[in-house]
């Protein structure tokens, strides 16, 4: 009885794609096509870059078809301290430690009445008065609006402070600095 032949498995130091960027390399970061059209691509780190034959036995890989293009995973850190984001930027909040399974900060600091951590690609807007950050969303005003602001102030201080407050949350074109977003006002 003969043997069947297994493939021989090859690993490559690179791999052309598609794309300005087009040579990936174990340890770059990638966007991939989601299994569903519908939802957006998801980011991977490349492990190991292996050339098979048409009959590999087990799957472990993606093909290099599913990827998108090379994307940039920074540290929050560092991501809030680019001058300009493009579409391959991401942030990375966490690090997970696979020898204790745990994640790197275990907690971090929320904002806003919907208690979401701080993303920088997302405008908020701070109160004068008690110094709390949130989205122009989550107090209904538009983007358009609290960009326009001169000063806001939160419910809760109109609430406690009285009408004098309220009264100051009229808009003017004057100052935008004060309500542009967490990450440019530095």
């Amino acid at each position: 009885m003969a043997k069947t032949r297994q493939p021989q498995k090859r690993v490559l130091e690179s791999f052309t794609i598609k794309g300005p960027d087009g040579v990936i390399k174990p340890g770059d970061t990638v966007l991939m096509m989601a299994p569903d059209s519908s939802k957006k691509p998801y980011v991977a780190r490349v492990e190991e870059i292996e050339a098979t034959g048409p009959q590999a036995s087990q799957v472990k890989f993606k093909s290099a078809d599913t990827i998108e293009g090379k994307c940039y995973v920074h540290t929050f850190r560092d991501y809030t301290k680019l001058r300009s984001v493009s579409a391959e930027d991401f942030f990375c909040r966490f690090e997970y430690k696979s020898a204790t399974g745990s994640f790197v900060p275990d907690r971090i600091a929320v904002f806003c009445k919907c208690e979401m951590p701080y993303n920088p690609d997302n405008l908020m807007i701070q109160c004068e008065d008690c110094s709390d950050w949130f989205h122009p969303s989550c107090v209904e005003i538009t983007i358009k609006e609290a960009k326009k602001l001169e000063h806001f102030y939160c419910k809760s201080c109109i609430a406690e402070n009285g009408k004098d407050l309220q009264k100051s949350n009229g808009a003017t074109a004057q100052s935008e600095e004060k309500v542009q977003s967490k990450r440019r006002r530095r």
